[in-house]
């Protein structure tokens, strides 16, 4: 958080979208942001059996890889009504990882006689920052945003899970939403905004 000397750090990730985020909340802090495929690091495995292990895993492998301290993440829908799954599997619900339209197809079938005001659902995102391979204490940063599934899909955009999650309070699915207020109230902008705090704190 030194103005005068600009760090650097890897997010243990590939993925342009979160580095972007990553840039314009870290922007006036004096830090770098770069994503570990830039530096040919490739994916951690996720053996992990909560967020916060898997986010972890992924930013020591970022970390031991470069030399950098790292960012790792990692999030998922939890519906009440399935004990919180797909929690951890969102990613993979339906099997095959990433396959979007498969993993919701999958959940509003699970949830087909389940009525509005039991459909209760929350996003979570987890950010762990490690300032080397093997920091014994981590910075932990989390955000929650909490809704409701939908029946069926609603809106084009977003990513995920984002058609079929309902912002009660904005009466919009996540796919429906501006994307510069989805960043401000979603759950991976929640996050950040807690890793920034704590980061600024920590600089006082």
């Amino acid at each position: 958080m030194n103005a005068g000397a600009r760090e650097r750090w890897v997010i243990a990730s590939s993925n342009q979208g979160k580095l972007r985020e990553l840039r314009e909340l870290l922007d006036d802090t004096g830090i770098d942001i770069v994503t570990q495929g830039e530096l040919g690091v490739g994916d951690a495995d996720e053996t992990g059996l909560t967020f916060v292990e898997n986010a972890l895993l992924k930013a020591r492998k970022a970390s031991r890889e470069t030399g950098l301290p790292a960012l790792g993440d990692d999030s998922g829908i939890c519906v009440d009504a399935l004990g919180g799954a797909p929690g951890l599997y969102s990613a993979r619900y339906a099997g095959e990882h990433g396959n979007a339209e498969a993993n919701i197809d999958k959940l509003l079938h699970e949830l087909r006689d389940v009525p509005d005001a039991q459909r209760g659902a929350h996003f979570y995102a987890v950010i762990v920052l490690l300032r080397h391979a093997e920091d014994p204490q981590p910075i932990v940063a989390e955000g929650i945003w909490r809704g409701r599934v939908l029946h069926e899909r609603r809106g084009a955009g977003g990513f995920g899970y984002d058609p079929v999650f309902l912002d009660v309070e904005q009466g919009l699915s996540a796919a429906e939403l501006d994307p510069a207020l989805k960043n401000r109230i979603g759950h991976r902008g929640l996050a950040l905004a807690a890793l920034r705090r704590q980061l600024l704190d920590a600089a006082r």
